[in-house]
């Protein structure tokens, strides 16, 4: 019953983000003289902070899932719901045209959120291997491999935020 609880929990804060997310838009900025600067800064940040959150989210299931606190199927659930959630945020980069000035962030951050997708799809990997019972050998192999995909994304995390102008 508390996994449950906890998928839930889960999916109404990815609810909230996305609600939040909309509204970061919805809302004009009060400087227009610096709109274009503000709005890139402003979503780049945004858009790290709901990353942010999702890898907090996951990273919870997923310990859950390797303490055998949840199956594997309640994993890949949750899983799926921030897949879903980080899809959608690295649409978002690919049409949002940054000024020449904030491209190298925000094609550092775009590919630290994909790298972040594939972190989530290796987990998925995972879950499926403990739900087949597979050899410990197959499942420490994905486990390195997950952790591998998990510093890569903050790496690139590190390059977007050193590469912002100013």
């Amino acid at each position: 019953m508390a996994s449950k609880k906890g998928i839930a929990i889960t999916i109404i804060i990815l609810a909230a983000i996305t609600g939040a997310s909309f509204l970061v838009w919805t809302i004009p900025q009060q400087n227009e003289a610096t709109f274009i600067v503000t709005d890139y800064e402003n979503y780049l940040d945004g858009t790290k902070e709901i990353h942010e959150i999702l890898q907090k989210s996951t990273e919870i299931e997923y310990q859950k899932l390797v303490n055998g606190e949840i199956t594997p199927e309640e994993y890949i659930a949750s899983a799926d719901v921030t897949s879903t959630q980080t899809t959608a945020q690295i649409s978002e980069f690919v049409t949002s045209k940054p000024s020449e000035e904030w491209q190298s962030s925000y094609i550092s951050y775009m590919d630290a959120m994909k790298k972040f997708s594939s972190y989530i799809g290796e987990t998925k990997v995972l879950a499926n291997l403990i739900e087949n019972e597979s050899s410990e050998d197959e499942i420490s192999e994905v486990m390195e491999k997950i952790e591998s995909l998990k510093a890569e994304s903050m790496e690139l995390v590190k390059i977007s935020d050193d590469s912002r102008p100013g």
